[in-house]
């Protein structure tokens, strides 16, 4: 996947997936955004949004979370303002964990999983997760500043064997 766009000022990733069969353990899946500094932009991130969380200026916001996949449409939701977003940031990485519970779970493990990337009413990318389906989590999307201030963004489909934690700090090698 390689798709470029830019001058994107809004975005919304959209994450679904269908609840564990009676009887077993539910699944718990996150959207996870880590945001760079314009100094440091593959370093450790200055913050990270994920469930409970939001940016510190209010600019990233998981506006829908869940820990069973049960509902209609995407399960979870986050906005990505970056128009407003400070311009001592510039990078932010997006990503998916799957908290891992009971036993490890792979999204092959895990039916039905959609992502998808919009701004506004346009879909700049969608995902099944099937290429990263031996993986507990991925990074599905980046975004970066460029010297003008656009926002550009890159469709990522990298997998990963980490727990969310473990994840977090690994999502923002070089893509």
């Amino acid at each position: 996947m390689s798709s470029v766009n830019k001058g994107i000022s809004k975005v919304e990733i959209g994450l679904k997936w269908d609840p564990s069969p009676a009887g077993e353990p539910p699944n718990d899946l996150d959207i996870i955004a880590a945001t760079y500094a314009k100094d440091a932009p593959y370093g450790s991130p200055v913050y990270l949004v994920h469930f409970d969380s939001r940016s510190p200026d209010g600019t990233i916001t998981l506006n829908r979370d869940s820990r069973t996949g049960q509902g209609f449409g995407f399960d979870e939701v986050m906005t990505l303002e970056l128009d407003r977003l400070s311009s001592s940031y510039s990078r932010v990485v997006v990503g998916v964990a799957i908290q891992q519970q009971e036993e490890r779970r792979v999204f092959g493990d895990i039916a039905n999983t959609a992502v998808r990337i919009r701004e506004g009413h346009t879909d700049l990318a969608q995902s099944d997760l099937r290429d990263v389906s031996r993986s507990t989590a991925a990074v599905i999307a980046e975004f970066v500043r460029d010297d003008s201030g656009a926002w550009s963004f890159r469709e990522v489909l990298r997998g990963f064997d980490a727990d969310p934690t473990a994840f977090a700090a690994l999502m923002g090698s070089e893509l």
